[in-house]
């Protein structure tokens, strides 16, 4: 039977997505049904969805979760303000299958842009879209869109303390020593049943003190989402939310996502009253203890090339953007 496309909804083709996630390149919480949906949820008006699967009869060779944004372009369900990663959900043996016939099935629909952002760098989509696409005559360009820093991780903190530079090492050690001298303070994580609301306007408040870039971003309709998010997964026991308490006051948090064997360091605040004791970065330095504890592999700090990440042992790896025009 000859590779088929179909159109499908999110209830449709939920239970097939998942299950070929943990066989695809690109398996991060980014890519998943429920990420997808509860953005949807919150976003998708003004938008149309298409989400397609590609079949070999009865198997799923993947699926596409695209949208036509308000400016007629084709892209990724999401947004890059708040997901990381985008990209098809195709197993590694399937992929000679379905980059083909999703590429053919694109060209008949009326879009005169596709906009492929935030690929990682050992997506697939990176190889096989521009040889299929300049094959049609359509232009294609990838461009490095941004860093998503990762520190591999050892098997004791000890390890991880002795693999970070010298100089980042001494200073941490001695941040969290001046903390424990000066201050009763501990690191825990919100729990995820009926307290979670509360929690999470608490992690908001801090967010929002800790910079003015990010008081602006939290809108009401984001922090929506992020209270949707935080319920989904942690329903899924992938969610954390991190509090360093210092003398009984919450002073920094952060969210992480336990995903694939993974620590994803969302987002974080923190009281700026406190940055003299550097609560922000032992909060982040505390939750990549608790991920070693827990025998995760890798802790990936996310977009951004802030300090912190490479104090903290992360290594640069590139995101990549893609546009075909036709």
């Amino acid at each position: 039977m000859a590779v088929s496309v179909r159109q499908e909804s999110f209830d449709s083709i939920w239970e097939r997505w998942e299950g070929i996630l943990p066989l695809s390149a690109t398996n991060t919480v980014f890519v998943t049904p429920w990420w997808h949906k509860t953005w949807w949820d919150n976003f998708g008006d003004g938008s149309d969805s298409l989400i397609l699967s590609v079949s070999d009869d009865s198997e799923l060779l993947g699926v596409a979760p695209l949208m036509t944004d308000p400016n007629g372009a084709l892209t990724f369900l999401g947004d890059r303000d708040l997901s990381d990663y985008f990209d098809f959900v195709v197993p590694h043996d399937n992929e000679a299958r379905f980059y083909p016939a999703v590429v053919e099935h694109l060209d008949g629909l009326g879009w005169t842009t596709l906009d492929l952002p935030s690929l990682p760098s050992g997506s697939p989509t990176l190889e096989r879209v521009p040889e299929l696409a300049r094959a049609k005559g359509w232009n294609v360009s990838v461009e490095e869109e941004e860093t998503t820093p990762k520190a591999e991780l050892p098997d004791t903190w000890d390890e991880f303390l002795l693999g970070l530079r010298k100089k980042d090492r001494h200073e941490l050690r001695r941040k969290l020593r001046r903390l424990d001298r000066e201050s009763e303070n501990r690191q825990y994580a919100a729990a995820n049943g009926d307290s979670l609301d509360g929690s999470m306007r608490e992690f908001f408040t801090l967010l929002r003190a800790s910079r003015e870039d990010k008081n602006e971003f939290m809108t009401p309709d984001r922090e929506r989402f992020f209270l949707d998010m935080a319920h989904e997964l942690a329903s899924r026991d992938q969610f954390r939310l991190y509090f360093l308490e210092v003398d009984g006051e919450k002073v920094a948090a952060c969210i992480c996502f336990d995903y694939g064997g993974d620590f994803l360091l969302y987002n974080s605040g923190y009281e700026p009253g406190y940055s003299r004791l550097s609560v922000g970065l032992i909060n982040k330095a505390l939750s990549i203890r608790t991920a070693i504890e827990e025998n995760r592999k890798v802790f990936n700090f996310l977009k951004g090339d802030e300090r912190y990440k490479y104090n903290l042992g992360g290594m640069d790896e590139a995101v990549f953007h893609m546009t075909v025009t036709r």
